[in-house]
């Protein structure tokens, strides 16, 4: 015979094979209460204010703490104000605000007029970043 078939019939025979049923352990679930759901899902003042510290260090740690821009957290939505000179800069003060907890953010920071001169001019001149194909990079290598 196959060895496997007989390791096979060895497990058949002595019982091997099968696993005597286990019982299931107690619910461990934990029923929440109305005033539990109340605290877990409502920003309280403390919230918001440990959100807004969390923006204004991440902002002034990024290469767009020059612009200085306010930050204001109330009920989880974030404000953001200020003005700047570079327009990649309104959508990172964006970003860095939504991963510092923000549930929503409103940006109301102001792009200067020569910011937005100068990216109208890049999209019309046509001038973009070399684009490399990962074909190209795997053939480098």
């Amino acid at each position: 015979m196959h060895p496997l078939l007989l390791c096979l019939a060895l497990f058949a025979v002595t019982g091997l094979g099968q696993t005597s049923p286990v019982a299931k352990p107690a619910s461990t679930t934990v029923k929440k209460t109305a005033t539990a759901t109340k605290s877990t899902s409502g920003n309280t003042a403390s919230n918001d204010a440990a959100i807004e510290k969390t923006i204004r260090a991440k902002l002034a740690a990024s290469k767009i703490s020059t612009n200085k821009f306010e930050v204001h957290v109330q009920g989880g939505v974030a404000t953001l104000t200020g003005r700047t000179d570079v327009l990649q800069h309104k959508g990172t003060a964006t970003r860095l605000a939504r991963t510092g907890g923000a549930s929503q953010v409103v940006n109301r920071i102001e792009v200067s007029d020569a910011a937005k001169e100068k990216a109208a001019s890049n999209l019309e001149s046509g001038r973009r970043r070399a684009q490399v194909k990962r074909s190209e990079i795997s053939s480098r290598k």
